[in-house]
């Protein structure tokens, strides 16, 4: 073989002493908050900040958050021994990829965030990533905090059913409507082509009937990433954002907020 090769000098540099804010994690911790969270990220949003994830280290917790605008993922770690308060960004690329680096393990790694760069290294692996350069949204206004209806439904029951009615739902929006009464709650959905699925779940619902509108892959993507047999859906009117979340906590508190769509 005869090959155009490049000069090694132009393969990009990266400092190798960073200076900046230090902590230490176990991998599978690490690796479970970014699992939870990973899929609200955007993709090619022009809002350049959103294709990313937000890391915040504050004092005695370590929190990610990811968001596209229309639905938000929130996952918190407590108990973290840290420094001063520290909040990036970092590329959605390089979440994709440091999360395939992570090992299931109780291994600790070596987090290192500086003013350009993040680097996290283990026996095995060093990882470092430019950060992006912006705001990320005041998440905290996000989060619902007026929810005055609750429904608990079993995890594995309700996403099935949500599978299924997908099915008929328009291929372009994926909306379903969801309708909460007493111990009921139908799922419907219909496409253009005049074809309607409807699935009926019990549940445990204590406040008025009410119907809202869903994406439903919003749904799906939660409900397939949260553990545990059950899970927990509050809201406060059909044009609120829901809030879900359940009561299993596998190392990090996670929850997250989907908004409604007209239908």
């Amino acid at each position: 073989f005869t090959l155009t090769a490049l000069s090694a000098e132009t393969f990009p540099k990266i400092a190798e002493d960073l200076d900046g804010e230090k902590f230490q994690i176990q991998q599978c911790d690490l690796k479970t908050v970014l699992e939870q969270t990973t899929f609200a990220m955007a993709q090619q949003d022009v809002r350049y900040y959103l294709n990313g994830m937000l890391w915040q280290i504050g004092e005695g917790f370590f929190r990610v958050v990811a968001t596209d605008g229309h639905r938000l993922a929130l996952a918190t770690l407590q108990n973290l021994t840290s420094g001063k308060d520290v909040q990036v960004i970092i590329p959605r690329k390089g979440i994709l990829e440091l999360t395939r680096l992570l090992a299931d393990e109780d291994e600790a790694i070596q987090i290192l965030i500086g003013d350009s760069h993040i680097r996290a290294a283990t026996e095995t692996f060093t990882f470092t990533s430019k950060l992006v350069d912006g705001s990320f949204p005041d998440y905290q206004r996000v989060l619902p905090s007026d929810c005055d209806r609750e429904l608990v439904a079993d995890r594995a029951a309700l996403k099935a059913s949500l599978s299924r009615a997908s099915i008929l739902s328009n291929e372009k929006y994926r909306g379903v409507r969801v309708k909460f009464g007493t111990d009921e709650l139908n799922i419907v959905a219909n496409n253009p082509e005049q074809e309607q699925a409807e699935e009926s779940l019990s549940i445990e619902y204590n406040g008025e009937p009410i119907e809202i509108g869903f994406n439903v892959a919003y749904l799906l993507d939660v409900l397939t990433v949260l553990p545990g047999d059950s899970v927990t859906l509050s809201l406060s009117r059909a044009n609120n954002s829901a809030l879900i979340r359940n009561e299993i906590k596998l190392g990090a508190d996670a929850l997250y907020v989907v908004m409604p769509m007209k239908l």
